[in-house]
């Protein structure tokens, strides 16, 4: 059936236009690419546009929500592309497997993940989700059902992991999991006081931990600038004292009419938080889902920005001029009077996905968001896309609300050998606005 999709929208915030939602069954039937474009929508966490696609057609993938098979031995799952991360987990981990990559949320949809290749907070060790991706289903809009996988398809493969969901309609995925012996965390929280510190921190713990990510404190000037909390971890040994629990999580009442999220509120929250944090580096068994997914604890925190939703930045600077960029991009972050909520910073390592358009680089990535207030905002990020590029960095395309041609091209400017494997019946809104002209 086909219909309105009034309620579809990004997790930033922006409701596609003139768009209608089809059942993946129906359209696996019948593609019919002369009735215009369609694209998979999964779960709407992408913050831009990247899962919108206005005028056109939007598959509602989350239906395609099946396991299909969980091998415990060799922890090789396959599901469709509409599971949710979050179900994944609830089957995967009491057997001792993990994703050897999750993102920051649980509400993604594996389908998701691989059209995005999203990372975590061990790229450093393991890269991006697609190099544990052993094959994927991809039905094109002729109705040719492709098995994909290095050895298969190869080209397909590679343009699919990273694709943003242009080259077809992923249909399941076979997954390689990781073994871990508990679902709990050994978390190391250390206080820093600057720029310096973060990179000497982050360099050392890569080294010796599986997962490492800084919070920074995006209002402190003078002496405190660039001061933060590092989190470094690795998965816990098996233990027979009673695990850690993950906690309720908190509902989020209705969208304010304004932003909760400013200068005031953000400095107060920031001292809090800091003060939350333990002094002594120790580590400390924690349950996995506070330390991969704190924000999740919140349902619909993205409210908080209220009606104009919220902007996100990420952007991957080079080794070689990571410092002084994150530097500079903070430093015009406080002189804007902006208030990001989420400022984190981490290394990515030199480790190469197979796919064509992913996004990390060797090198610092720093994320920052902001409430959308028009025009102050989008001066702000113009200006942080500059200091990227002027990095030789790249911009985070499914994090992206606004980025022009210009800077897509240059943060991936082979793009167009990836266009050459895109399914001429699949298109979405951030697609059509950074290949314009």
């Amino acid at each position: 059936m086909t219909g309105p999709a009034p309620r579809i929208a990004s997790w930033g915030g922006l409701t596609p236009r003139a768009t209608t939602t089809l059942a993946p069954d129906l359209w696996l039937a019948a593609p019919a690419p002369e009735a215009g474009p369609v694209l998979a929508y999964g779960n709407g966490r992408s913050y831009g546009d990247s899962c919108l696609n206005d005028g056109g057609r939007l598959i509602l993938a989350r239906r395609l929500d099946r396991v299909l098979a969980f091998d415990r031995e060799s922890g090789l799952v396959t599901c469709e592309a509409g599971v949710l991360l979050d179900d994944l987990l609830n089957l995967v981990v009491p057997a001792g497997w993990f994703p050897p990559v999750t993102p920051g949320t649980c509400y993604v949809t594996i389908g998701g993940a691989l059209a995005n290749d999203v990372h975590g907070k061990n790229h450093h060790r393991a890269g991006t989700f697609g190099r544990h991706v052993r094959a994927f289903e991809l039905v094109r809009s002729d109705g040719r059902r492709l098995t994909c996988a290095p050895d298969m398809n190869g080209a397909l493969f590679a343009a699919t992991i990273g694709g943003l969901g242009l080259t077809g309609l992923v249909t399941q995925v076979t997954l390689q999991l990781m073994p871990i012996a508990s679902a709990e965390m050994l978390q190391e929280a250390v206080h820093f006081g600057g720029l310096d510190d973060f990179f000497a921190l982050a360099t050392g713990s890569d080294a010796s931990h599986d997962y490492t990510v800084a919070w920074i404190d995006a209002l402190a000037g003078g002496a405190g600038f660039g001061r933060g909390v590092f989190f470094r971890a690795n998965h816990a040994p098996a233990s027979d004292e009673p695990p850690a629990q993950p906690g309720r999580i908190l509902p989020f009442p209705l969208k304010p009419p304004v932003p909760l999220i400013n200068r005031l509120t953000l400095r107060a929250f920031n001292a809090l938080y800091r003060a939350a944090q333990p002094r002594s580096p120790e580590p400390r068994r924690i349950a996995y889902r506070p330390f991969f997914y704190p924000l999740d604890r919140v349902s619909n925190w993205n409210r908080a920005y209220g009606p104009g939703g919220l902007r996100q930045f990420q952007c991957a600077i080079p080794t070689a001029h990571a410092r002084q960029a994150v530097e500079e991009m903070l430093r015009r972050t406080l002189a804007a009077g902006e208030a990001s909520f989420l400022t984190v910073l981490k290394l990515f390592g030199d480790v190469p996905s197979p796919g064509m358009m992913s996004f990390p680089i060797a090198g610092a990535t720093l994320t920052l968001d902001f409430p959308n207030r028009g025009a102050r905002t989008e001066r702000l990020l113009a200006e942080l896309d500059a200091v990227t590029l002027a990095a030789g960095g790249r911009v985070n395309p499914y994090k992206d609300a606004r980025m022009s041609p210009a800077t897509f091209e240059a943060s991936f400017p082979h793009w167009r050998d990836f266009a050459a494997h895109l399914d001429p019946g699949f298109s979405s809104s951030f697609w059509r606005r950074v290949t314009a002209g």
